[in-house]
């Protein structure tokens, strides 16, 4: 550690700014994690820590929105909500209080005859008066609050209207979306009245569509000196260039890890941000990724890893189970880019593909976590050598068969292995083969396609504990006790 020269706060670029220490621990004898932020200078210095509590925050200008926002106090008078913080702020004191009482106390409830309530406590007040004076209290009514300041700070709620009629509901009776955008108002009321405000917000996303995650996102970075965000949503993602956005992850001992995007030579910035919704956005929010070849590829491999779970669950997984996204990479030359620029941001890479030269296939393999290639020049060409006459002629019953090919093959099943064959590249990169593997039974769907689908299960899957072994090693053998750091380390995913 170097300590910084003194001198250097005398620099024209040097600007005061205020630490503080966020320290989280686990409270053995409560079972429980706590965790308090502090002035950092009150820890380096001794005694007792100074806290950095809610009021500090406010004056600093540190506004913080939560993903998930129940608003159950936010637009109540309460002390401590929301519109009372923005009165006070504003040296607004409310002089409703008198009026309101007073108002509230002429006001009877129940009151009409007719009703039968007065009548019930009148005969309350007879029988109350055979037992004590009438100083110990008589003439029992009702009133619709307590009448103190207090009662009605908890009473007195806003109702918003939604629609186009005139019924309104109380602000917590609204959707969550709605509930949110009154919540992020409220907020932006308390930052237009504070010179510097740094505003966080958790997953804008929740319960709101695109277009107003979008104008969240505007509206904030306008409003705040500084913005820091954290999202799921590539409507939210795609607001933000590649110098200010931050992949956060987890790793199996709880380290917080970040990485920036660094994008490789073959994807110009301008790619990137007309497919960052359809190619990258999925891979920069998931834990694994399955790197295809093609369009194709992309559909058909998530098609028959859930066929598969669907007819022997004990033996396979779908793709969505393990964690794994499927992404498009467009072409074979993108595989090795894009497996270098997913694996650097922490993510497990896996590619299936044709058959490949070696040294494109060399390319490949030092890029990802594991390839998976077969040797057959498209992957039509597998299914349709590696299935079974039924398979194909059960595809061609259910078919609308394009009018081209059913001029063609008026009768597929005379040659169903071309005419599959034919409709099968015409509807590539559309789901056919997808079509065509989500019918067919195990042993319709060829070998390599199950043998892959079983390894990436197994690469995905952790190692339960019991599976350690328990005796003693032979001589090339290593035990891998419980809790110790495993040879592949699995990344839990937080978010961008």
């Amino acid at each position: 550690y170097i300590a910084p020269k003194v001198e250097g706060v005398d620099d024209d670029a040097i600007v005061e700014a205020l630490r503080v220490t966020f320290i989280g621990e686990y409270e053995f004898n409560e079972d429980d994690f706590i965790g308090n932020t502090y002035f950092s200078r009150s820890l380096e210095e001794g005694g007792a820590p100074q806290f950095f509590g809610r009021r500090d925050k406010q004056f600093c200008g540190f506004l913080y929105l939560r993903s998930l926002r129940t608003g159950s106090r936010a637009l109540s008078l309460e002390h401590g909500s929301l519109l009372d913080i923005i009165l006070r702020l504003k040296e607004i004191r409310p002089q409703m209080w008198e009026s309101t009482i007073s108002g509230l106390a002429s006001f009877d409830v129940a009151s009409a005859p007719e009703l039968g309530i007065t009548g019930v406590l009148q005969s309350i007040n007879t029988a109350l008066k055979k037992y004590v004076p009438k100083e110990w209290g008589v003439e029992p009514h009702l009133r619709v609050s307590a009448l103190t300041r207090e009662h009605l700070r908890k009473v007195i709620t806003a109702f918003v209207a939604t629609g186009e009629g005139p019924h309104a509901a109380p602000y917590y009776r609204q959707g969550t979306g709605t509930i949110n955008m009154l919540v992020l108002a409220m907020l932006s009321q308390i930052a237009e009245d504070k010179q510097n405000v740094i505003f966080a917000m958790e997953e804008p996303e929740t319960a709101i569509p695109p277009y107003a995650q979008k104008r969240i996102v505007h509206e904030i970075r306008n409003l705040s000196a500084q913005s820091l965000f954290t999202s799921h949503s590539p409507y939210v993602l795609e607001e933000f260039g590649l110098d200010e956005t931050l992949v956060l992850s987890r790793s199996g001992d709880g380290v917080l890890i970040q990485a920036v995007v660094s994008l490789p030579e073959s994807v110009k910035q301008k790619r990137y941000r007309q497919e960052f919704r359809t190619r990258f956005c999925e891979g920069l929010l998931a834990r694994r990724i399955l790197l295809a070849e093609g369009a194709t590829e992309a559909t058909a491999f998530p098609a028959v890893a859930r066929r598969l779970a669907e007819l022997d669950p004990a033996k396979y997984n779908s793709l969505e189970v393990l964690g794994i996204c499927t992404i498009d990479a467009g072409t074979e030359s993108q595989l090795a880019d894009l497996g270098g620029l997913y694996r650097g941001l922490g993510k497990t890479v896996y590619a299936v593909c044709d058959s490949q030269t070696a040294a494109n296939e060399a390319a490949i393999r030092t890029q990802v976590d594991e390839l998976f290639m077969h040797n057959e020049k498209g992957i039509e060409d597998l299914v349709l050598n590696n299935t079974t006459a039924a398979a194909l002629e059960r595809f061609a019953d259910i078919l609308a068969w394009p009018p081209h090919l059913a001029a063609k093959y008026p009768y597929p099943k005379v040659d169903i292995v071309n005419a599959v064959g034919e409709y099968l590249g015409w509807a590539k990169g559309n789901w056919g083969l997808a079509e065509f593997l989500a019918q067919c039974n195990e042993d319709e769907i060829p070998e390599w396609m199950r043998e892959t689908c079983i390894r990436i299960r197994e690469l995905s899957q952790p190692v339960p504990e019991e599976a350690y072994a328990k005796e003693e090693p032979a001589a090339d053998e290593v035990i891998v006790e419980p809790g110790a750091e495993l040879p592949t380390e699995d990344v839990d995913p937080g978010g961008v």
